[in-house]
């Protein structure tokens, strides 16, 4: 960035005809030119050497991401398990959770499947920092529900959110990146915070449907209720497992008496149907 704005200050004090505001000699200015050329060689061979050492992985497969390859490499790309709700079945999933009639949409962007792309994809954004994960997600989703009927008229999208011990010892919440994308696409207002987890719960991995919902069903606080009242929510969440998550979330936020509430995920598991 600086080095663009000192070639755009010579060039402009170049081509004008009014004093150098600089008092630059010609000599100066030649010298930094040479400068401003050793700089771009160098920032060129330390881009190569970092890309040698340290190249960028598709984290659904580990390959080398080419030149062009954002984030997930095209053969992932291609090979994710869309689930397609929004288009051709937004009753399918919303009718398969707890609540079945309590959401007014429901989707997902992917399967899950364990130790599958999928998985990978979100261990990667979950547990190594790879928000940029969340965005290209969140972009690659929004540009989907913008041509669905049933996700037009949201409002505000709302992350779920996660407790502050974890949030302090991860750094981030996983879901903010991709939510804030669709809000964008949706033409909505983020907000965070709007509901907090006052509960720390443990691991739900081997835990069943009823347990889930004993361990959270009264995990979540709704502390902004003014800014839902009447509005179309959208609720977004990284994955359901057996929809009791997004049930208790629901519950606190229908306290606020939105107008609607839907859910968007990254992914779905199997599960959620049995």
């Amino acid at each position: 960035m600086g080095n663009n704005f000192l070639k755009m200050i010579l060039r402009i004090v170049h081509s004008t005809k009014i004093e150098n505001p600089f008092k630059l000699t010609e000599k100066k200015t030649r010298n930094i030119n040479i400068f401003l050329n050793w700089f771009d060689i160098l920032s060129q061979m330390l881009t190569l050497l970092t890309d040698l050492f340290f190249p960028n992985l598709c984290p659904g497969c580990s390959r080398i991401l080419m030149d062009k390859e954002l984030v997930i490499c095209l053969g992932c790309r291609h090979h994710l398990p869309l689930t397609n709700y929004h288009f051709k079945a937004p009753e399918e999933m919303k009718n398969s959770l707890v609540i079945r009639d309590a959401f007014k949409g429901a989707t997902a962007l992917f399967y899950f499947r364990k130790k599958g792309k999928v998985q990978q994809i979100l261990q990667h954004l979950k547990y190594k920092n790879q928000q940029i994960i969340g965005t290209v997600l969140g972009q690659w989703l929004g540009a989907e529900l913008k041509q669905c009927s049933a996700f037009m008229a949201v409002d505000l999208v709302i992350p779920v959110p996660v407790h502050s011990k974890r949030l302090k010892k991860r750094g981030y919440n996983q879901v903010s990146t991709f939510a804030k994308e669709i809000a964008k696409s949706l033409g909505a207002d983020y907000i965070e915070n709007v509901l907090t987890k006052g509960v720390h719960n443990k691991t739900q991995v081997f835990q069943s449907r009823k347990e889930r919902w004993r361990s959270v069903q009264h995990s979540f606080k709704l502390t902004n209720t003014r800014c839902v009242l009447n509005k179309n929510v959208l609720l977004v969440d990284d994955l359901i497992t057996t929809g009791s998550t997004a049930k208790a979330c629901l519950q606190s936020l229908n306290k606020g008496k939105p107008k609607s509430v839907s859910l968007a995920t990254i992914a779905i598991t199997d599960t959620v149907f049995h």
